[in-house]
């Protein structure tokens, strides 16, 4: 009879695996997101929740906070997390804050561009190649579409740090008097650019990859790159001026070009104490990441006017089953950080 009763307890030794793994680790847990009041921010920051969900937290409806509020409210543990930071162009908000708060994962590593741009025509027909150009008369004539003697800039969204450095570019190159940024909707003035563009009509403006602006205007075909004419680091990173000075970008007036804003990362921004006490979430926003071309797609839908909330649902969800594998690698390991 004990033989029997040993054999038994051994059977179903071997049967059970040393340890299960808990498929929702973040059961009775809460997670409060935050994130941009910029609509190309929805997208994988919406992923993102999906993937908490699977781990089996609660995701409340997320906070849309503009930049600086945000790191203050992460900071004050008010929110827990935004996947929307733009490094280095944040880094003074993350220096503010290093001891509350943490950068973790990388939505996008050194692929983020920032800068300006003009419509090939006028560039080739100009000779424009760096902001330096709009001191001429005729340059700056060309693209005053207001009459105030000033070339209109389609700047940065209003709330962007980009606005601050736009606004820094045109003091310190001396422009204040030839350029004038306009940053009321940015959106709305894009879609200006577009129709003038398509009627041969000059245009300038800011932007960014990834972008629906590069999908609609393509870099060395409708529109290209200009130079600035000295990078000027917006940190103390040491890496900061090398990151401006970039080689081989796909419509640049000139190889290299000084793009005047650092190649950026696009991270998520953590506040430390939900780090540590959420392993699983942090292994996921550690893992996760995503292609820019996905991104730049994604953006032009937007533009083409999917934007409702069904929209951007259903484009988050056809991205995780078209990335099923690498999908459930992430949660798998998510998974595996608590036994």
């Amino acid at each position: 009879m004990l033989k029997k009763i040993a054999f038994t307890v051994l059977f179903v030794c071997l049967a059970v695996p040393a340890f299960a793994i808990n498929m929702h680790p973040g059961k009775g847990i809460t997670i409060r997101p935050a994130r941009a009041t910029w609509s190309t921010g929805y997208f994988h920051a919406l992923i993102v929740e999906k993937g908490l969900k699977e781990l089996g937290y609660t995701v409340k409806k997320p906070k849309e906070l503009p930049v600086a509020l945000f790191y203050k409210t992460l900071s004050l543990g008010d929110v827990d997390y935004w996947a929307n930071a733009w490094l280095p162009l944040q880094n003074n908000h993350l220096e503010r804050f290093k001891d509350t708060i943490s950068p973790i994962g990388y939505v996008l590593e050194k692929q983020a561009l920032q800068g300006y741009m003009v419509d090939k025509k006028h560039a080739d027909a100009l000779n424009i190649k760096s902001l330096e150009d709009f001191k001429r008369p005729e340059v700056r004539k060309a693209f005053d579409k207001d009459g105030d003697g000033k070339a209109d800039l389609t700047g940065a969204p209003h709330g962007w740090e980009s606005v601050k450095v736009i606004k820094r570019h045109l003091e310190e190159y001396g422009l204040k008097d030839d350029v004038e940024q306009v940053s009321a909707s940015y959106e709305a003035g894009m879609a200006a650019n577009i129709a003038a563009f398509n009627s041969g009509e000059p245009i300038f403006y800011y932007t960014w990859t990834p972008s629906w602006t590069v999908y609609k205007l393509k870099p060395g075909e409708d529109v290209v790159w200009i130079n600035v004419p000295f990078n000027i680091p917006t940190s103390d990173d040491k890496d900061a001026k090398k990151l401006m000075r970039l080689n081989d970008v796909d419509g640049a007036a000139t190889n290299p070009i000084n793009m005047g804003f650092s190649v950026a990362d696009i991270r998520v921004v953590a506040n430390n104490k939900f780090l540590e006490q959420n392993p699983p979430a942090r292994k996921f926003l550690e893992l996760f990441t995503i292609n820019i071309s996905d991104l730049s797609t994604q953006y032009a839908k937007l533009m083409e006017g999917e934007k409702s909330p069904r929209d951007i649902e259903r484009h988050a969800n056809k991205w995780i089953e078209e990335n099923q594998d690498v999908w459930n690698s992430w949660l798998d390991q998510a998974r595996r950080t608590i036994r």
